[in-house]
């Protein structure tokens, strides 16, 4: 099976549309027809059932797929391996990237990156750093982006560290907030650093706030904040400065122990060697010794 002829039958499984897949591989509908009879009759059986809903796999079909995507992985892998052998950075970077990081921190530093290396390509994923990981387990990126304590055996390198604030646009200092009946606003995250949020509470307050509101991202909580719904607990990261509101660092203290968030980048020894992979390791790097605020 060719790369085309592979590349052919993984979207043709993906759409399960004719049309769809045509528009994809930028075909006509007759000559995608045209080829999938050529790869069928290569194969010697019927890969995809046709009916007015669209394609399905036929038994056959559904091992022909499964060698034609192992088949462009492999030839992924291989061609990644030989670029690294030149002098050029070439292949495409694979990065799984913490939402937040993601979204705040993230964009600049690949801006750099193909303004620098204009032959590279870029595959980006973004989630919690518990998917992350996974997704280096599984082989889908050659580095991660995560935050937080994270259980990772392979290499690992610090890039910052984000003070905690409390945030409210009323609220002015701490001691406030065990008599306020303004909700305390909180987004969905990982176990641990709801958990740090958490024990941080316990350690200056008696009880738990009146009320709460959570919410399902870091940035409809800082919305709400920034509207006067109530307060919360924001990374640095996330604070550009030009927001209206009050701003109190959770510092450490030989008294207080406070409030912060470390992130990291982390990958395979073997990814690391990759030309795409080291040149982007270096300017993310360079870029957060960069971030004065994070200590």
């Amino acid at each position: 099976m060719t790369a085309t002829e592979a590349e052919i039958i993984k979207i043709l499984a993906e759409e399960r549309n004719m049309r769809k897949a045509a528009e994809r591989l930028f075909l006509t509908q007759p000559a995608l027809s045209q080829r999938l009879q050529s790869i069928e009759k290569d194969w010697g059986t019927q890969l995809f059932l046709r009916s007015p809903k669209g394609l399905s796999p036929t038994p056959a079909g559904e091992l022909v797929i499964q060698y034609a995507i192992d088949a462009i992985v492999k030839r992924e892998e291989i061609f990644e391996t030989i670029q690294a052998l030149n002098s050029k950075v070439h292949g495409t970077l694979k990065i799984a990237c913490a939402s937040i990081v993601g979204q705040n921190w993230l964009p600049k530093v690949l801006k750099d990156f193909v303004t620098q290396y204009p032959d590279a390509k870029i595959s980006l994923m973004t989630g919690w750093s518990s998917e992350i990981v996974k997704a280096l387990y599984e082989g889908e990126a050659h580095v991660g982006i995560v935050r937080g304590q994270v259980d990772w055996k392979g290499k690992k390198l610090h890039l910052f560290r984000d003070m905690m604030y409390f945030v409210d646009t009323e609220i002015t200092n701490l001691q406030e907030i065990e008599t306020t009946a303004r909700p305390f606003i909180q987004f969905k995250s990982d176990s641990n650093y709801y958990q740090e949020i958490q024990q941080w509470w316990q350690r200056h307050f008696h009880s738990n706030p009146r009320h709460q509101i959570v919410v399902d991202q870091i940035e409809t909580c800082k919305q709400m904040v920034m509207n006067g719904i109530g307060y919360a607990i924001l990374p640095s990261i996330t604070l550009n400065g030009a927001e209206h509101m009050n701003k109190i660092p959770l510092t450490n203290t030989e008294n207080d122990l406070g409030l912060t968030r470390d992130t990291w980048l982390i990958g395979y020894e073997s990814s690391f060697e990759l030309r795409q992979v080291n040149a982007f390791v270096e300017l993310v790097q360079d870029r957060a010794r960069c971030l004065y605020e994070y200590k």
